[in-house]
């Protein structure tokens, strides 16, 4: 990891990472992030975290980044899984079990369109 010692590095960092959002926006990647914080773990996110990898796997589906997260803070709505496909806004969804999250591939990181009744209003 490079030292930022001024200014200028500081914003040569920053333009770096603006380029490289904008490579994976452009690309039309689809990045699915699973909440593991402790919380999360305990309310089930390693059965969802396995049910996505799962179903990409089976599906055989690409272009799509899992990554995951420690704690969203909202512990009340945990499992939480957000999508962010290109540069269209994040989308949260709470009580993700693996049901859940075989449809939030299906119907909104495949078909585009988001599974309203698991969304939380951030």
């Amino acid at each position: 990891m490079t030292t930022i010692k001024s200014l200028e590095d500081l914003k040569k960092a920053r333009e770096e990472a603006l380029k490289k959002r904008d490579v994976k926006a452009a690309a039309g990647t689809a990045q699915v992030i699973v909440g593991m914080g402790t919380c999360g773990i305990a309310a089930g996110a390693r059965d969802t975290m396995k049910a996505i990898l799962d179903t990409i796997e089976k599906d055989s589906l690409n272009g799509i980044i899992v990554t995951q997260t420690g704690c969203i803070g909202l512990c009340e709505k945990e499992p939480i899984v957000q999508v962010v496909i290109g540069n269209q806004p994040k989308v949260t969804y709470g009580k993700v079990d693996p049901e859940v999250a075989k449809r939030i591939l299906k119907d909104h990181v495949i078909n585009g369109k988001p599974v309203s009744d698991h969304v939380i209003q951030m």
